[in-house]
C-alpha cells in the first residue's frame, strides 16, 4: 500500500510523501476506519433497529405523553419541543463512540492498530467520523416521524440546511467528548456509564422540553447558557418555530452554539489525542 510503503517501521510518525502533507495521511487513515465502523454498524441488524427506534420512541412519548401539559407561549409544544429532541437525540448517539472506543480497547483491536503504519489520531476520527455518519441517519428518521407528529418548521431551505448542520455540529463535538470518556474507563460497562450521567443533567436542566422561564429562579441561569439549551433555541430560530424568539435572540443563540462547539473541540480533540497515546503506549 502507498501508505505503509511512505512509512518507517510501525508506530513511527509520518514522513512526507509525495508532496502531500501528514494531515492528508492522517485524514485518509480516519476515514478507513470510518469506513470499518459504519460497516459494523450495518453488518448487526439489531443494532439498526435500536439505532433507528429510539428517537421514535423519545419523539412519541413526549409528544402524545407530554405534549397534553406542557404548555409554550405563542405556538404548539410539538414545534417547540422537535428541536429539543434533535440536540438531546444527537448528544445521546455520541455515547456510542465511548462504547466503540472501550469495546475496541477490550477486543485488543487497538493493539494491531498500534503495529500499522497509519495515524495515531486516525483511531479516533475515524469513529468521531462513523457516528457523525450514524447520527445523520438517525436525525433524517427524526424529522420523519416529527413531520407524521405534526412538525412544521418554517424559514428558508438555507436555514433549515444550516439548522441540519448545526446539529452534525454538536454530534461530532460531544462524541469527541465520549471519546475522552472512553478513553479514560477500563470496561463497556464503565464507558456506557459514564458516557450517559453528564448528559442528563445538561439534558434535562435545559430548554430542551419545557420553557426555562417555567424553572425554578436558581436553576434558570443554569438552563440559559446551558449548551443543550443555547443549541435548541439556535434550531428554534433557524426552523422558525419559537415567536417569542427576536432576529438579536436568534442571531446570538447561533454565536454561542458555533462558540460551544469549537470550544469543546478545542479542549477535547487534543485530550483525546493526548490520552489515546499514552495508553497505547502501555
Amino acid at each position: 500500500m502507498a501508505t505503509a510503503s511512505a512509512m518507517s517501521t510501525a508506530g513511527t510518525r509520518y514522513q512526507p510523501i509525495a508532496g502531500r502533507p501528514r494531515i492528508v495521511w492522517a485524514f485518509l487513515d480516519a476515514l478507513v476506519l470510518a469506513k470499518r465502523s459504519v460497516l459494523e454498524t450495518v453488518r448487526v441488524p439489531e443494532l439498526i433497529m435500536f439505532v433507528a427506534i429510539q428517537p421514535i420512541m423519545f419523539v412519541l412519548l413526549f409528544r402524545y405523553v407530554f405534549g397534553g401539559a406542557i404548555q409554550v407561549p405563542g405556538g404548539q409544544y410539538v414545534n417547540f419541543l422537535m428541536p429539543g429532541i434533535f440536540v438531546q437525540t444527537v448528544a445521546f448517539g455520541g455515547v456510542t463512540t465511548a462504547i466503540g472506543l472501550a469495546q475496541d480497547m477490550q477486543r485488543g483491536i487497538i493493539d494491531r492498530f498500534r503495529s500499522l503504519p497509519m495515524s495515531s489520531s486516525a483511531v479516533l476520527t475515524g469513529r468521531t467520523i462513523a457516528d457523525l455518519a450514524r447520527n445523520l441517519f438517525t436525525v433524517i428518521i427524526m424529522l420523519t416521524v416529527g413531520f407524521l407528529v405534526g412538525f412544521r418548521p418554517g424559514g428558508t431551505p438555507f436555514e433549515f440546511l444550516l439548522g441540519i448542520l448545526l446539529l452534525l455540529g454538536v454530534s461530532f463535538a460531544f462524541s469527541w467528548i465520549s471519546a475522552f470518556i472512553g478513553l479514560l474507563v477500563r470496561s463497556v460497562e464503565a464507558a456506557q456509564s459514564g458516557g450517559f450521567i453528564w448528559l442528563f443533567p445538561l439534558t434535562f436542566a435545559s430548554s430542551a422540553f419545557v420553557p426555562v422561564a417555567t424553572m425554578p429562579g436558581w436553576l434558570q441561569t443554569f438552563a440559559r447558557h446551558n449548551p443543550i439549551s443555547v443549541l435548541a433555541d439556535a434550531l428554534r430560530g433557524l426552523f422558525h418555530v419559537n415567536p417569542a424568539l427576536t432576529t438579536g435572540d436568534i442571531r446570538w443563540a447561533l454565536i454561542q452554539s458555533v462558540a460551544w462547539i469549537a470550544g469543546i473541540l478545542i479542549v477535547f480533540v487534543p485530550l483525546s489525542v493526548i490520552r489515546y497515546r499514552r495508553t497505547t503506549a502501555r
